[in-house]
Formats: structure tokens, sequence, C-alpha cells
């Protein structure tokens, strides 16, 4: 006999009558399974917790074809028990129990499910034709996240319908033990972890309470504390010590109930602890879908923008259950710019990975993810269109953040722009609108843009800037509002990009104010906003001069239609991109690229652009050049940047002031 083989029969002899060893690499397996499958060591606690309800689920439905497996008084619950003096925490079932055999199976055989024999059992059997329990342990790695908290494992089992019982136990590094007991059992199974020292704060009653909460409150079994006990005082009539007993979860999942059975106070409350805020729902969608998925949806929208609403990570914080567990809150139910929207999804038939953590990108998911957001842009349309003041006090909260969907959803871009609502020039300065056109919120949708267009119109016009008082400022908005044309005002950073890869609405593509032509020339002039003109020889003559002098700083210098009041404007050319983007562009980088050159407007009949024209005849160079520079320089101002050389700009406009 070799070596090999007398060390392999004294291993062999090693192992007493009630040792069994694991079925599989257990001591490398079980270190990938306790440090790899999880990222936070509280879900073991979920774990176990999900583990019991399944077998108090498989009791319930064993009782409707064997009256004797469950008592009629016997109420089905979990008990978790929690010893800081011996440091161990234990879940308590009373639910179908395990055999010896089945103690076998199912923990001694890593990735063997007993939830998933069982299931496939009902379906071999004769009770096919019956409506299975929702059962979520089907990988049979779950029990054993107790490793990552517990250096050792006891779990005590009585097969439901069995006089044995029998205790399981490992320190999970290759073996276990399963030992009949003597002593009477109750059915069911209790598993007790012999706690690590680094993980006694799961002994503390608020951490089992917080993450029972978190992850198993709407299990449809109670789930109780075990107390302390607590010492008899003078005043108790008992002598015995007593035990204190609290339900921790809620044991009823409110979205699984009728719309017509909740009130709105429960749903506030439910609001309430689901997004941990404090505000009342503005809009509350609760539905069940079947069909190719059974899903049930039951989302918030807040009525105050929360906290975090411009994280960087921008993920929409939608809890997704399978069967009433709670598996993550980052599964990207909502795109990005419905991250404002809170609330569950649960699933019926959403596969699960080994973790339960990474959902597996499925087909399924991606169709629910579909539905959902069609279901939540159709509810908030609906409020739109029925509840309009409702709907605005929304789109002040959230209209930046649904606009970045103009961009990044091109498929439900339509439904979007029915959703958008815009501050213009009709509603904040132009005094003379009829009353019906306007009102007192100041907001105005696409459709009433294109219906008050007048004609000739041909695009829709918009503005875009820092802030709404720097828009209002604007010189390039007095040509359009001289010709009674409708002008948006973009005060948020998503417009600058929305706009620039929009394809229109109505067949009316979108047109900045700032770019290119403004093609305002054909339209006439409403009354009382009517310019002198200027002479045509004298502006070509002063364009080709400033031309010469602004040459480095400029790429052309025109004539403007834009001007009614204001001497200059700065515009982009058609081919550049339009001021503000750019201007959003250069900050992205820094401001170390250097800037497209813009096109200078002037209006030829302004006392300053005719000041300059007499510099010409006159023949004050220094004049001409100081009121050239400044033009430029104010330009730049209204349009919120700083002169390009502030000192220069400073000494140009002293010497304008001490001439005067």
């Amino acid at each position: 006999m070799t070596s090999s083989d007398e060390q392999s029969e004294t291993n062999n002899e090693t192992i007493n009558e009630t040792s069994y060893e694991f079925q599989a690499e257990v001591a490398r397996l079980l270190e990938l399974m306790v440090h790899s499958v999880y990222s936070e060591r509280e879900v073991f606690l979920r774990e176990l917790i999900s583990n019991s309800a399944d077998a108090l689920d498989k009791l319930r439905y064993k009782a409707l074809t064997d009256e004797t497996m469950m008592p009629d008084d016997l109420k089905l619950a979990i008990t978790l028990v929690a010893d800081k003096e011996t440091k161990t925490l234990t879940i308590i079932d009373n639910g179908i129990g395990m055999s010896k055999s089945e103690l076998v199976e199912n923990l001694g055989t890593i990735a063997r499910s007993g939830t998933k024999a069982f299931i496939d059992q009902i379906k071999q059997g004769d009770d096919s034709n019956k409506a299975s329990p929702d059962l979520i342990g089907q990988f049979g790695v779950g029990f054993y996240a107790a490793f990552m908290v517990a250096d050792r494992v006891d779990v005590i089992s009585r097969r439901a319908g069995s006089d044995e019982s029998f205790q399981w136990t490992s320190d999970g590094k290759g073996m276990f033990d399963i030992t009949a007991l003597e002593q009477e059992q109750a059915f069911g199974t209790s598993i007790t972890l012999h706690l690590k020292d680094d993980a006694v704060e799961f002994l503390e009653e608020s951490e089992i309470q917080r993450i029972v909460h978190t992850y198993s409150d709407h299990i449809s079994f109670p789930i109780f504390l075990k107390g302390e006990e607590k010492a008899p005082t003078d005043n108790d009539e008992k002598s015995e010590t007593e035990d204190a007993q609290q339900q921790l979860n809620a044991a009823n999942a409110l979205w699984t109930r009728s719309k017509n059975d909740i009130t709105p106070e429960q749903y506030k409350e439910f609001y309430h602890h689901t997004a941990s805020a404090f505000d009342d729902p503005a809009l509350t969608i609760h539905y069940t879908a079947e069909g190719r998925q059974l899903y049930t949806s039951l989302l918030f929208v807040p009525s105050m923008p929360p906290f975090d609403l411009y994280d960087a990570q921008r993920s929409a914080h939608i809890k997704l259950f399978v069967k009433r567990i709670f598996i993550t809150d980052d599964a990207e139910i909502l795109p990005p710019y419905l991250r404002f929207v809170r609330g569950i999804v649960d699933s019926e038939d959403i596969p699960l990975n080994l973790s339960r953590e990474m959902l597996q990108n499925n087909p399924l998911l991606a169709s629910i993810r579909k539905a959902v957001t069609n279901k939540v842009l159709s509810e908030l349309t609906k409020l739109a269109d029925n509840e309009a003041e409702k709907y605005l006090q929304v789109w002040e909260h959230f209209g930046a953040v649904m606009k970045e969907g103009l961009y990044e959803d091109v498929e439900r871009r339509d439904t979007l722009y029915k959703l958008t609502r815009f501050k213009s020039t009709l509603n904040e300065l132009d005094t003379r609108v009829e009353s019906d056109k306007s009102d007192d919120t100041g907001w105005r949708s696409l459709d009433d843009y294109i219906k008050d267009m007048p004609e000739g119109q041909t695009a829709i016009y918009y503005l875009a800037g820092d802030n709404m008082d720097q828009l209002k400022a604007s010189p390039q908005l007095e040509g359009y509002m001289a010709r009674g044309l409708e002008v948006l005002l973009l005060a948020d950073p998503v417009d600058s990009f929305w706009v620039s890869t929009a394809a229109g609405f109505e067949g009316k593509p979108f047109t900045s104010i700032t770019q290119g032509s403004a093609a305002l020339d054909d339209l006439p002039v409403q009354e009382g906003d009517e310019t002198e003109k200027s002479d045509d020889s004298d502006s070509d003559a002063l364009l080709d001069r400033m031309k010469t002098a602004l040459v480095e700083d400029v790429a052309d210098v025109q004539k403007s239609s834009r001007l009614v009041a204001s001497p200059a404007c700065l515009i982009a050319s058609a081919q550049a991109p339009d001021r503000q983007l750019e201007k959003m562009l250069a900050q992205q980088k820094g401001g170390s690229i250097p800037s497209v050159k813009p096109i200078l407007e002037i209006n030829a009949s302004h006392a300053m652009v005719k000041a300059l024209n007499s510099a010409i005849i006159d023949n004050k160079e220094k004049r001409f050049s100081d009121l050239a520079f400044l033009l430029l320089d104010e330009a730049r101002i209204l349009e919120g940047n700083a002169p390009k050389d502030p000192a220069k700009f400073t000494e140009r406009l002293n010497r304008l002031l001490l001439e005067g």
C-alpha cells in the first residue's frame, strides 16, 4: 500500500459515524461563498429569514392536502433570539422542518436547494395542477452566508409529521456533524449562529430591527424579536420571569392589496417609510401588470426634491422585490431622468443570480423597465392634462431633470415634449399679450407655443443662458419681441444640450436666436417698435473699419435686424455651436480651449454706433478704437462674461468719461 493510500485510509477512519463530508471542494468553495458572493455582511439575516419563510410556506402548502401536517390553531411565525452573554443569534421557525437525509442533502451539498427540489416534486406529482406557494430560495447558497458572521452554526430541525429531531453542526471549514436528539422538539427549524468577535453588532436590537425593516418588512409571516428576560419587580403579581417579544415587520405587503382597500394615509405612511421622506407624495402610481410578466408597482412622485436629485450617480431609488423579498434598490428600473421617483416593483418571475444582489440582464427585467417607464410618463401626462396646477408644482421641482430625457431617450422624446414647460417672453417680458395666452404660473407648453405662432413663423425660437435675469436682459430678444415672436427662455444647464440634438416639434425646428441669420427683415414690426433707418453706405463703411479694428476678437461685424434699443450683440455663425453651448463646453474643458470667434452685430441706428461714424469722419482714430472695443466688451458683459482685458476696458471707459 502506498503512503498516499495509507493517508487516505487514515483520514477515512477519523470520520466517525455521525460525521459527513461536504460533497464539494469544501473549504475553498465556502471561502469563496463567504467572501465573494455577498458585498454586505448583513444580508445573512435576510437569507436565513427568507429560508424560514420558505419553510413556513411549504408547511402551509402541504397542509392543504394533509390536515395532520399542521394543527388548526398553529400560528406560523419566525422568531429571532439574541443572546449577548453567549454571543449567539438564533432564527426559529415552526415550518416544515428537515429530516436527517434532508439536512445532509440541503445543508451538506452546496448549491443544492431544498426549495428547488420541493417545487420540482410538486410539478412532477399529483399536485401539479394546484397553485404552488411563492418560494424564493432556489439556489441553495443563502444559508452559507451565515459563515460570514459566525464561526459555528448549529441547526436543530424536526420534520413535520415525524418524531425524530436532529442537530446539524459545522464551522464552515470542510466538515459537518449530524446527531440525533433524544429530547422532544417541536417541528420546525432553529438556526443558532455563534457569532465572531467582529460580528457582535448583530446582537443589538436596533441593528436587528434595521435589517429586518430594510429587507424583510413585507414577508407575509410575522417576525418576532424575543428580548432579554425581565426580572420581576415588587409590584409584579407573577413570580416567574417573562420574555418581552415584539413584532419587527409589517407582515403585510401594502402593494399586494387592492387600491380600494388602501387609504391615502396608508399610502402616505408607506411613502415616508420607503423614500425616507417627510413630504407628501404629489402623485401615487399603484398597479399590477399581468401578461408576459406578472409584477406590481407602487411608485410615488415627491412633492419636494430629494437631497440627492443632482447626484452624479443619477440612479432612481426604486426598490426591487421578488415575491415580497427585498433584492436591491440599484436595479435601474427607471431611467436617470426619472430618478426623483420613489417606490417599489415586486416581480413574481424575475430570475436571480446566486447572490440575489446582482440581477441577470434578462429580457424579463428589460421588459419591466420599459413598461414601468412608460407607465410613469403616462401618469404624469394625465396629471398635466387633468390637474395642471399640481403638475406645474412637479415640473418646477423636477423639470430640469426630466429634460435630460430629451437627449437621452429618443424613443420617448415626443412624450417628453408634451410634458415640458417653459418660461418665455410672452409671459416674462411682453405686457401686450392677450389674457387668454397667459396665466399666473408663467409656464408655457410647446402646444401653447405652436398654437400662438403668428403667420409666417417657421421655427420655435429659444434663448439659452445662465439665469433668467440675464436672459431677460439679452439684446438679441429685441427684434423678435418687436415682431411679436415668442422666444423660449432656457436657463437650465441641460437646455443647451437637448436643443442641440432636438429634431423639432410638430414640424417646427428649434432655432437659437444667438446663432446664424435672424431672418427677421421680411417680418413686420409691431406698431411702436419701428426704428430709425440708417444710411446703408455709412453702415458699409463702418462695418469695414470695425472688422479691421476687431479682427483678433470677432469673425465678422454685421448689421443687425435683432437689435432695437441696444447698440450691439454677439452671435454665433450658423456652423458654430450656439453661444451658450460653446460657453458650457469651454467651461467643461477648464476654459483651456480657444473659443470660436463670434460675430458682432451692431444696431446702425443707435447713437453709439453713430458716434463711431462721427469718429471716422473726424479722423479720431483713438476715439473710434475705444468705442469699437467698448461695444464688443458691452456685448460680452450682457452675455454674463467679463471683458477680455478688464484693465484696457477700464482705461477706454475712463477716457470716454473724461471727454464727456
